[in-house]
């Protein structure tokens, strides 16, 4: 008796189960969902998972402008740079993903993080690079740190903006296009310029996962207007600006 009063007939016990199964089934889905909605606004992704590369190139002397004693290994005495690699960024063709869980090693070898110091000279900027961004790349450290370099063999500074001796005044569009004609196969939508105030900022170039130019995504723009922007000698870094202003 108490069995025809929970459930009238073997159809509808059947038909309450699916519909239990069915909210059963909504609820985890609904679970997943505002997983996937709080990461994607964390910015978080899945390692591995992304389209392409940016390779993020920064005018050191506009960098050091405003560090200056706060980061001497880059900015200190006779640290003559010019542009040095930022990062090496994975990204979607919108969006990026950032400070992604990883199953790789959680640091950078302390013999790695040395070596690529000619071409990034920071050991913590090495070290926020890859918990940051290296880890999205799905790659070791030494994988990820290899590309790096390779990509930023590939891409050629030109000419005159490799020892400056007196600061540049020009424009973002200037300096794309003299990117652009010293890499063969590189393209307008293959890069972008970025200014920050009166200071070339940084010049960002989209590539493969391989390493080979490609057409930049919806969230690498240009960032310069058409005035002209300061490229600082490559000898004025702040200790030598200090020391100027002392012998007056």
């Amino acid at each position: 008796r108490g069995s025809r009063r929970r459930c009238a007939g073997a159809h509808r016990c059947e038909s309450r189960g699916e519909e239990k199964e069915m909210k059963r089934l909504l609820a985890l889905a609904l679970l997943a969902l505002c997983g996937a909605a709080a990461a994607v606004a964390q910015n978080r992704g899945v390692a591995g998972r992304f389209d392409y590369y940016v390779l993020s190139l920064s005018w050191s002397p506009s960098y050091c402008a405003d560090a200056g004693d706060r980061d001497p290994v880059q900015c200190g005495r006779d640290r003559r740079f010019a542009f040095v690699v930022h990062g090496l960024w994975p990204q979607y063709e919108r969006g990026w993903p950032s400070d992604c869980a990883s199953t790789q090693a959680r640091y950078v070898p302390p013999n790695l993080r040395q070596s690529m110091l000619d071409i990034m000279p920071s050991p913590r900027l090495v070290d926020h690079e890859w918990e940051t961004h290296g880890k999205c790349s799905g790659l070791t450290p030494q994988d990820y740190f290899g590309l790096t370099r390779r990509v930023r063999q590939k891409v050629a500074v030109p000419a005159q903006f490799s020892a400056l001796d007196r600061t540049l005044m020009t424009t973002g569009a200037d300096v794309e296009r003299a990117f652009i004609a010293a890499n063969p196969g590189l393209k307008a939508n293959m890069l972008a310029v970025q200014c920050d105030g009166n200071r070339l900022k940084e010049v960002r170039v989209c590539v493969t996962k391989t390493g080979a130019f490609r057409a930049c995504g919806a969230d690498v723009r240009d960032r310069c207007g058409p005035e002209r922007v300061a490229m600082a000698r490559i000898a004025d870094q702040p200790a030598r600006l200090l020391q100027r202003r002392q012998a007056r």
